[in-house]
Parts: structure tokens; sequence; C-alpha cells
């Protein structure tokens, strides 16, 4: 057949343009929007993977959801797609679930299930599912179990498309579902006419790594999810009250009696949402380094009086991460104060996050708000920016956001009383995070999958306060200064990415320009404990052999020995101070290579003291009573018991610090 040269050149360009066999082309429709109206940038700051425009009716009455979800995604893997999973959070709130399972098992944050209320159900239930140009793939939807083979769990839902999405392709989900809020249960559902919407709607998993990353909703996990944009309509009663993620866009109230609010998020992974008729709203702004940041503090009438400290907190707060970290590059904050007896204290989610107090919280009781408050903005940087993968390494969120919360709140208080301040009783961040992990230490390395640890409490303890102290340790082998510069240079290279473990320590390895391996394979890869001790103490006189021997102080001559033992199989350098009764002192550097090392002076003069640490730079050790000798009987024993039982009378408040995280 003979064609003419125009006609051939455009049938090669079109046959060029074709998807490879079995591949649906992209709609030149479809996009992900380029908006920047809820972030200080002019330009996106992350790569956009997905673009959900929800619209939302809620039943106060029922505490039911009836929603679609136009779900636009972006496949940036180079690869085509034919397989997508979706996580359905709110179906873990069922007798049978993995979450259920987990919890009944460990009792973990006050869950133990001894008998099931049915007012903790919880559901999300998907009514239809289309593809654009592809069909109603209802059907095709399969419940998956990638981590415990639970049959019952439906958390993670996956259908398979009858043809792949090509590499740099666009595909749109429309899908109408249901939900039903359980009485609140893991800061999501509701309280009397209180309202959370966390992880209330469907959501794609994330292409990480060449392959598809999602697990199930289990006891001590939390979330994972890409970069993108929300367009969120939600419809409700006229009297509540509302906030969400997000710049609102309109409130508009309709003949039945609803109103429907609309919010815009860019350059967010998450979307929540509360709503009551008791929030006293109260308004202020944070001067950011990338423009003005409205925040938004949502309070219970009972708790109006707190107002001062919530603002106080969220204020110096940001200032410090801006100063020390990096800029908050969104237009606002919101921050919400629970009902009362709720389990909706201490939340994160990007641009809004929940704190946590009671009417009569004292002030000298710094844990709440003025800590979970600052504890829970600090996910905006870890949790929200950097976006680490919480299901397989919650300590990169949780852990390095500790640590970052013993820097703010010892910036904010005097370190010793950061914590509690009260009746005589105090307490730092420091010794109740160093206390905290000592119940955990040698069960599980840091680095382990969430639901893999040994139970709840080696789940906190590592994932918190091991993390947390490890890090303070580590200041002490690279200086505190080198320290903030790796931290800075760690979010502002990661932030709108999902970085992993190595990400993380190669860069404080490349800015200390140190090899630390000899540091993280034991704290962060391994379950070593640490823990050194003054063995033994002598001071025996040269002449001793004479029989009318008289020590004289200042002239008698001494052979002095100290040993050094180190109990466990953490090897770390130590400081060793010795003092003498005519008041000199030596210093001593121990590599603790070996089990012990000895010490020993020729002096007229006995050892007086010894102290391990004395500059107390290392957090984890396991027994601080053991690190020091006295000749002679002082009260300081007496005054460290005194502050260990002012730690532990906070540890229940550390410990719901924990639960609410």
């Amino acid at each position: 057949m003979f064609l003419r040269a125009s006609a051939f050149v455009c049938l090669i360009a079109t046959w060029l343009a074709l998807p490879a066999s079995g591949q649906v082309a992209s709609s030149p429709a479809l996009s992900i929007p380029a908006t920047t109206s809820a972030i200080n940038s002019p330009t996106p700051m992350s790569q956009r993977v997905v673009h959900y425009e929800i619209d939302a009716k809620y039943d106060a009455k029922a505490h039911t959801v009836d929603a679609t979800e136009n779900l636009t995604y972006h496949n940036l893997t180079g690869q085509p797609l034919d397989t997508f999973p979706f996580h359905l959070y709110l179906n873990a709130f069922q007798p049978t679930s993995t979450w259920v399972r987990e919890g009944k098992r460990e009792g973990t944050r006050g869950q133990d299930f001894e008998k099931w209320d049915p007012k903790s159900y919880g559901s999300e239930e998907i009514k239809r599912f289309e593809v654009v140009g592809q069909g109603d793939l209802t059907s095709q939807l399969q419940f998956i179990h990638p981590d415990d083979n639970n049959q019952d769990d439906k958390t993670v839902v996956q259908v398979r498309l009858p043809k792949p999405v090509p590499p740099d392709g666009y595909v749109q989900f429309k899908i109408k579902w249901r939900n039903q809020f359980p009485k609140t249960l893991e800061r999501t559902g509701w309280d009397r006419d209180f309202v959370l919407g966390g992880q209330w709607f469907p959501k794609v998993g994330v292409w990480w790594h060449g392959a598809w990353n999602y697990h199930q909703y289990h006891a001590y996990t939390e979330f994972f999810a890409d970069f993108g944009v929300y367009d969120v309509k939600l419809t409700l009663p006229q009297y509540e009250v509302v906030g969400a993620s997000g710049i609102e866009v309109s409130n508009v109230n309709n003949p039945d009696g609803t109103k429907t609010v609309a919010y815009h998020g860019d350059d967010i992974h998450d979307f929540a949402w509360t709503a009551s008729p008791h929030y006293r709203d109260y308004y202020d702004t944070f001067q950011g380094s990338m423009g003005p940041v409205k925040i938004l503090i949502m309070l219970q009438p009972a708790h109006l009086g707190q107002l001062d400290r919530h603002l106080r907190a969220t204020k110096e707060t940001m200032d410090r991460f801006e100063k020390w970290y990096g800029p908050y590059p969104y237009k606002t904050l919101t921050v919400v104060d629970p009902e009362a007896g709720s389990q909706a204290y201490g939340m994160e989610y990007p641009t809004f996050i929940t704190g946590g107090t009671e009417w009569w919280s004292p002030r000298g009781d710094r844990g709440s708000p003025e800590g979970v408050i600052e504890h829970e903005f600090g996910h905006q940087y870890w949790y929200g920016m950097v976006a680490t993968n919480e299901f397989e390494d919650a300590w990169m969120d949780e852990g390095i956001n500790q640590y970052t919360e013993i820097k703010v709140m010892d910036s904010m208080f005097p370190p010793s009383t950061s914590v509690y301040d009260l009746w005589g009783l105090t307490a730092g961040e420091r010794e109740v995070d160093r206390v905290f992990q000592l119940r955990a230490a040698d069960l599980d390395p840091m680095v382990r999958k969430g639901w893999q640890f040994a139970n709840s409490g080696s789940y906190g303890g590592i994932t918190y306060g091991k993390t947390a102290v490890v890090l303070l340790t580590l200041e002490s082998v690279i200086g505190e200064d080198t320290m903030l510069k790796a931290m800075h240079t760690y979010f502002m290279r990661y932030r709108f990415t999902h970085p992993d473990k190595e990400d993380f320590l190669k860069t404080i390895e490349e800015v200390s320009g140190k090899d630390l391996r000899w540091y993280f394979n034991q704290a962060v890869y391994g379950t070593q404990v640490l823990d050194y001790k003054v063995y033994k103490v002598t001071s025996v006189p040269v002449e001793w052999y004479k029989e009318n021997l008289k020590e004289k102080k200042g002239e008698t001559e001494y052979v002095d020995n100290v040993w050094i033992q180190r109990k466990e199989d953490f090897v770390f350098p130590v400081e060793i101070e010795i003092k003498f009764d005519n008041g000199e002192k030596v210093r001593e550097h121990w590599d603790g290579q070996d089990r012990w090392i000895r010490y020993e002076y020729r002096k007229k003069a006995k050892v007086e003291s010894v102290e391990i640490d004395p500059d107390h730079k290392i957090y984890f050790d396991r027994n601080n009573f053991n690190n020091s000798y006295v000749a002679h009987e002082n009260h300081a024993p007496t005054h460290k018991l005194m502050n260990y039982w002012a730690f532990l009378s906070q540890f229940f408040a550390q410990f719901m610090a924990w639960w609410l995280v």
C-alpha cells in the first residue's frame, strides 16, 4: 500500500505515542494540581503522587460517614502498575481484627478487651469501586493479610486492574464508602458529642524501594502515605464547630440544617478533622521564616484558663524548630483540645494535632499541656514532612521526636524540671526517658518492625525512650553543635521524601566526619546493654609491713588502686574521675574494650571518691548506682533515691504521654 510521506509520518508518530500492549493510556485530563494556596511557597514542595477529592457527610447521632472519594494517582514508579493496595484503617476496630487480637494479647495503650464493647466497633465499607476508563471493579476487591495471615483482618484491600497504568501515567479511582466510627479508640472516633476523624478514608499504599509498601493496622504501629493534594468537603450539623488539616476555603449553610465546610491541603500525606459543639476557637499568628502561620487553638470550655499555656507551648516550640531544624512551610496549624476522658489525646496529622490536659492541671505539671503539644508539633517535622515508614522504623519518627522534645523542653524550662516541678518534687525529660527505656533495653533493637516487638512495653521503651537517650549520648561523641547541624541537614535534605534508617545514620556520619558504625551497630541495630561499675577501690600504705606504722594524712605514702568493670556487652569509651583526700583530681579515659581495667597511683593521699562518667554524658547506663564510690558516707545517694522516687512518681504521666503519642 502506498502512503504519502506526510501521512506516513503522522502514522508513525501516532504509533510511537501508543502505550505498550495491554496498558491503558493515561487520560490527558488527569493531573495532580500544582496549587500552593495552603503553603508559604510559590511552587510545590513535594513530588506529588496523589490528589484526594473527598465529599463526606457526617451523621452526628449515628457517628457514621457516607462519602465519595476521587483519587488521582500519578505512577512515578518507572514501571507499569496493575495492582493497587488500599488501607481501610477503621476496620481494625472489630473483634477478630489483628489490631484487637494484639491489643487483647498485650493490653497496649489501655486496650485489654476483657469484654467486647459494641461501642468499640468501627468499620470502613466500600460500596462501589470504579476505575475511570476500566469500569466498576467492586467485585474484584480482595482483602489481603501480608503480616500475619489473619484471614479475618480487613484493614488492607487490593485491586488488580484489567489494564496496567504506564510509567508516568495517571489513574483515577472513584470510591463510594461508608464509615462507622468507634467510641474513641487509637485517637479516632466519637465520645459524647465530640468526634475526631482520623485514618477515616480509603488510602492507597506507598511504592517504596521498588515495591508496594502496605501493612495491616497493628496495635502499636502507625502510618505511611504519599504526599499530594487534598480537597475535602465535610457536611455536618450547623451547630458543630469544625477544625481540620489544611486551610478552610468555604463554609456554607444548607437549607436542611447542615453546613458544608471545604478544606484544601498542599504537600501533605493525610487529612484529619474534628467537630464538637463545645469548642471555643482562639486564633494567633506565628511569623515563620517562610511566611505567617495562622494558629487555631480549639479549647474545651473547662480549659479556657489554659489558653496562655497552649499558646506559649505552641509558639515557643515552633520558634525552636524553625531556628534549629528548618522552616514550617504551611499556612495553618490547628491545635485541638479533645473531649475530656476520650482516647483522642496526643495525636498528629499534617497541620493538625491534638493536645491533652485536665482542668486541674497545675502549671508545675509540664507534661500536659506543654509536653504533649510540643511532642505533637514535633511530629509535623519527623512524621509530617520527613515522612518515614512508621510501620517498619517507628523510631525514626517517635524516637527522633522524643529526642527533639528533650531539647525543646529543656530550652523552655530548667532541664531538671522540664517535666515536673511541684510540691518539692522535680523531674526532667532526660532522666524520665532514661528510666523509661531501662524496662526493655535488651529485648529488641531500635530497627525492629513495629508489630514484631516482644511486647508493647518494649515497643514504647525502645522506640521512644531508648532512641532519645541514644541520640543524647551521641552528642557526647560528636558534639552538641555538630549534632544540631546533622539534624538540620537531615531535615532539609529529606523533607517531603521517605528516607530510611541508613539515610539518617549516614547523614550524621557525613556531617560529623566520623565513622560511627561501632556505635550504631550496638545502639541502633543491636540489643547490647551498657553498664559500667566501680568494681573495687583500695588504698594501702607503701610501708604497710612496718609494725608501728602510724598513718598521717599528707605524709603517709599509699598505693591506690581503682578497678572499673564493664558488666554488660555494650562497649563505650568512658571517663573516670578519681578524687584524693588531698584535693587532687585525676581524669582517666578508658576505651571499654576489655571487661575491666585497673588504675594504680602512688601518692601521699588516699582515694576519696571515684565516679564513672562525671560529666553525665551517657544516658543509657543501666545502673547509675554502681557508677560511683565514696570512702566516707554522704547524703548524695539519699538525694539520688529521692530523685528516682520523683521520676517513678512521674512514670505514669510519662507512660500516658507515650500512650497518647
